[in-house]
């Protein structure tokens, strides 16, 4: 599957319900997932790292559609096979 396969999957369950609950909301519960996710990377939980990985997927294509965000596009403009930074494949930035 696509992303904007994804995306458009997401907009077709959800958004009436995102649309109802709002940008806000939204955005507090797809921060919620993120946490969620950093707590299953940090029992090293596989399974639930795995269905973390997708709750926050799923909340972010919600909130990018509720913004009108095409995922797929903004991730190929600003990641076209190079580092956006220095240009490079692989990256050869300074780590921070």
């Amino acid at each position: 599957m696509e992303i904007r396969e994804f995306q458009n999957m997401i907009r077709e369950l959800y958004f009436r319900k995102d649309a109802r609950r709002g940008v806000d909301k939204t955005f507090l519960w797809f921060v919620e997932e993120v946490g969620e996710l950093a707590e299953a990377v940090r029992k090293n939980d596989r399974k639930a790292m795995e269905e973390e990985f997708a709750d926050v997927l799923a909340w972010l294509s919600s909130l990018a559609n509720l913004l009108g965000v095409d995922l797929e596009k903004a991730a190929e403009e600003k990641y076209p096979g190079v580092c956006p930074y220095c240009g490079k494949n692989p990256c050869e930035c300074e780590e921070h």
